[in-house]
């Protein structure tokens, strides 16, 4: 039987992670969520006219020579800019609901943000005044609408603002707030049970014994599903017994979208989650990569299962190959995929026939577009993967490439 390609393992995992489902979610928890649905404006943005600064709401037309000339305290003036003294008949802070119309010949001082008082037209800056509480000296003219944020002038109420797929920033959960919506249709975040098995496994901090190793891949796979933007519940040291197996994932049945585990699905005598699985709606196979040949995928009690290589290289580029994408798409985000690029290597490489293979690499698109290899193919080399910021993707049919070949990479920051 011959392997599984990439692209075929890959619609499987998608298919069977599914989508999520809507909920209404306060804006506090829609941080890079996907709406599931077109907002629609309840109001007019802004809401009311107001001053865009803090100065004196005024009638545009007291400002000009031909009307100064006849107010109390006014200075005639050839000039279009006149200096004008008015009565300051009221206060405006930002928040009052009560006003009282603006009387010809006064002005009301108002802050920014307030709401521009009955027969008010213009707004002068505190800048071109003496700061007068009782009454003001005018330097500067203003024309009608000046310094006046018109209501509606950003929204319209019943514009569609926000469009179904948008991904929530902080900007659009403002906007959402200041149209007084207090929460928003979303996909919600998968949880995903990330499960290391392994009896050789040992916490980081604790002495090590011979044949033991420091658990990595429930930390490292935890926090990639976090930085998908999804919710990680880690469950570590299940050992190499199948009952053990059962009774570890029991408790987490009803709660969780996702069952994520390493190791145990190789070919070996001790393959604990094949053991405990095979009786089950699961698939164990061999997939045409390199690393992270050994894949199983299927449901377990109707969870869906994504079962990853044991070596942690293996299951780092399984999760950003296969299972990254398929969060992604379960939330409703249209780019599901990182970031990829062009470049040529620096270094020749080799790759073995009929599988794709995904190389370490750091990538330096200042010095020309080129991309450096990270240690060698191994599966066990760690340290290189962490010393790299890109995978060099080798297409299954090439089997050795000279430096200076033009390769794709894919971007893992």
């Amino acid at each position: 039987m011959s392997p599984t390609t990439v692209a075929e393992h890959r619609k499987r995992v998608a298919e069977l992670v599914g989508s999520m489902p809507v909920l209404q979610l306060p804006l506090e928890e829609c941080l890079g969520l996907v709406l599931a649905a077109d907002v629609i404006a309840p109001l007019d943005l802004p809401p009311f006219d107001n001053s865009a600064m803090d100065g004196y709401a005024v009638r545009a037309a007291d400002l000009r020579r031909d009307e100064t000339v006849r107010l109390v305290g006014a200075v005639d003036s050839p000039a279009r800019d006149e200096t004008v003294r008015l009565v300051v008949a009221d206060d405006i802070p930002a928040g009052r609901t009560e006003l009282n119309p603006l009387e010809p010949g006064t002005v009301q001082r108002i802050m920014t943000g307030a709401p521009l008082p009955p027969g008010a037209d213009a707004v002068v800056q505190v800048e071109w005044t003496d700061g007068g509480t009782e009454t003001v000296t005018i330097n500067r003219a203003v024309e009608p609408g000046q310094n006046i944020r018109t209501g509606g002038d950003d929204v319209r109420k019943g514009d569609a603002v926000l469009a179904a797929g948008t991904v929530l920033r902080p900007s659009t959960l403002g906007l959402a707030s200041a149209l007084g919506l207090p929460e928003l249709p979303v996909r919600r975040r998968p949880r995903v049970l990330v499960l290391s098995t392994g009896s050789e496994l040992v916490e980081p901090g604790r002495p090590l014994e011979l044949g033991q190793i420091y658990e990595s891949n429930g930390m490292m796979l935890a926090s990639s599903v976090r930085d998908a933007g999804c919710v990680a519940i880690q469950l570590r040291f299940v050992p190499d017994d199948v009952e053990a197996f059962h009774q570890a994932l029991k408790p987490y049945l009803g709660s969780v979208d996702v069952i994520m585990t390493s190791g145990g699905v190789s070919a070996g005598a001790y393959e604990v989650v094949k053991d405990a699985l095979a009786d089950h709606d699961m698939q164990f196979i061999k997939v045409a990569m390199q690393p992270g040949g050994p894949q199983g995928s299927g449901r377990y009690e109707g969870v869906p299962v994504l079962s990853l290589p044991g070596n942690p290289v293996s299951a780092q580029v399984s999760f950003e190959v296969f299972v990254r994408p398929a969060l992604l798409a379960s939330m409703g985000h249209e780019q599901t995929e990182r970031p990829t690029a062009q470049a040529r290597i620096t270094t020749g490489l080799t790759s073995p026939a009929g599988k794709t293979q995904f190389r370490r690499g750091l990538h330096d698109p200042s010095s020309g577009q080129v991309v450096t290899p990270v240690g060698g193919p191994g599966s066990h080399l760690l340290s290189a993967l962490a010393l790299s910021n890109c995978l060099i993707e080798v297409p299954e049919d090439v089997t050795e490439l000279a430096a200076g070949a033009e390769v794709t990479v894919r971007y893992l920051q």
